[in-house]
């Protein structure tokens, strides 16, 4: 697609979605990027998510992000897909080739592993990790771990069996441990744990035991802002080290921008400042 063309118009669906940061980000990558960009929240409801996704796309948008709790529905009306859409299932960013042909990527892993690595300096490769849940949050992400080659991934879940089918849904692409959340950790703990699970939008802290956590580990909880503070609490009376996903949140959108515009926007100093805004 023309990068140069005078308007690229992009959006984010959800429900609900009023609250969503992504316009504010894709704001300023574009203003760095030099580029005349459109970015609109838009709150869908599932029922209507094909009839506005066509809509946008016979409009000439360039593509859209997905979040809940579209992003599964968003996979199965693309006519193709990325690996780290294709994997899991489900997509977060849709790339409108043409009116009629859609591809769906799924930029939540790479984000993840970014923010991760490069934000934190956090190594994967060879560690012992843990991801908390089972659900599209931890789907997303599952895969991309996997290619940083960790020493060994668990997945532990409230519903055991549900860890385990989603276990065997990546089984081709690397061995996941998966049980309960009683399941016992490996010896010594994990380097790293990723809380992935919804409890914190309740309001309640994920359940944990202090045996899942290795000497020096990191927690890393995919929530930010109200949503990440029972968890923050309950690793800072640990002394464990806890990191939000806010940075998680900017550079997945990075990695959408980059997948419509080719241009890769520096991410940092927008976390900084998102991290301002949000208090």
């Amino acid at each position: 697609m023309d990068q140069d063309a005078a308007l690229i118009r992009l959006a984010v669906l959800g429900n609900p979605v009023k609250h969503s940061h992504s316009p504010w980000i894709h704001s300023r990558f574009a203003s760095e990027a030099g580029l005349d960009v459109d970015y609109s929240a838009i709150e869908v409801d599932a029922d209507h998510l094909s009839r506005v996704l066509l809509k946008l796309a016979d409009e000439g948008a360039r593509g859209c992000n997905l979040t809940l709790p579209h992003k599964q529905e968003a996979f199965k009306l693309a006519n193709r897909a990325g690996d780290s859409a294709r994997i899991p299932g489900s997509a977060n960013t849709l790339v409108f080739e043409s009116p009629s042909r859609w591809r769906a990527e799924n930029t939540d892993g790479p984000g993840l592993v970014q923010d991760v690595l490069h934000n934190h300096s956090i190594s994967l490769a060879e560690r012992s990790v843990c991801v908390l849940g089972a659900g599209g949050a931890a789907a997303g992400i599952l895969y991309d771990l996997l290619l940083q080659r960790p020493a060994n991934l668990t997945l532990l879940n409230r519903n055991p069996e549900r860890a385990k089918a989603l276990a065997q849904r990546l089984e081709a692409h690397g061995r996941i441990q998966a049980g309960g959340l009683n399941a016992t950790a490996v010896p010594g703990g994990f380097d790293l744990l990723i809380h992935a699970t919804a409890a914190g939008h309740r309001g309640t802290g994920p359940v944990l035991s202090d045996d899942l956590f290795a000497t020096d580990a990191v927690c890393y909880d995919l929530n930010y802002g109200a949503a990440h503070e029972e968890l923050s609490l309950w690793c800072s009376e640990r002394g464990i080290t806890c990191h939000d996903g806010l940075g998680m949140l900017v550079e997945q959108a990075a990695a959408s921008f980059e997948i419509w515009t080719g241009y890769r926007p520096q991410s940092l100093p927008v976390i900084e400042a998102l991290r301002d805004r949000v208090g």
